[in-house]
């Protein structure tokens, strides 16, 4: 990859994201958990939660992935409490759908995954962009499966 190719890829709004990723740690008594790994990259996400009325009451997540996974878990932290498992799932498939079919981003309150529109060029990547996805709906399917 050239080097104009990292910068467009690793832009200013993408490494902004990273510095400020939502609801990291741990939970005390989480009724879930799931952790997601890409073996092309070594990144990880492991999430934590609880759910009331089948909404996300409770998040936490442990983000240990490139400048991408990090932005996309910064994006994901950022909207999730409140949120139920349908709605996680259509905005995965709307990123996912975007990354992959050239898409349009992902709906409020997730529009801010536009900024990993250059990881389209990149499908090596995608598998980091979506752990936090991933792993959340996993740990979605836990809860919802012991309510």
């Amino acid at each position: 990859m050239a080097d104009s190719d990292l910068m467009k890829l690793y832009s200013r709004r993408i490494l902004a994201l990273t510095t400020a990723i939502p609801h990291q740690g741990h939970l005390e008594a989480p009724e879930a958990t799931a952790m997601r790994r890409s073996p092309q990259c070594g990144s990880s996400v492991a999430v934590e939660l609880a759910t009331e009325g089948g909404r996300i009451a409770r998040f936490a997540q442990q983000v240990r992935a490139c400048a991408l996974g990090q932005a996309s878990a910064a994006v994901l932290g950022g909207a999730v409490i409140g949120r139920s498992r349908d709605e996680i799932l259509a905005a995965r498939d709307q990123l996912r759908a975007m990354l992959k079919e050239a898409g349009d981003p992902p709906a409020p309150p997730f529009e801010a995954l536009e900024a990993l529109l250059p990881a389209r060029d990149y499908p090596n990547r995608h598998a980091s962009i979506l752990l936090a996805w991933d792993a959340t709906l996993e740990a979605m399917d836990q809860a919802l499966a012991a309510a």
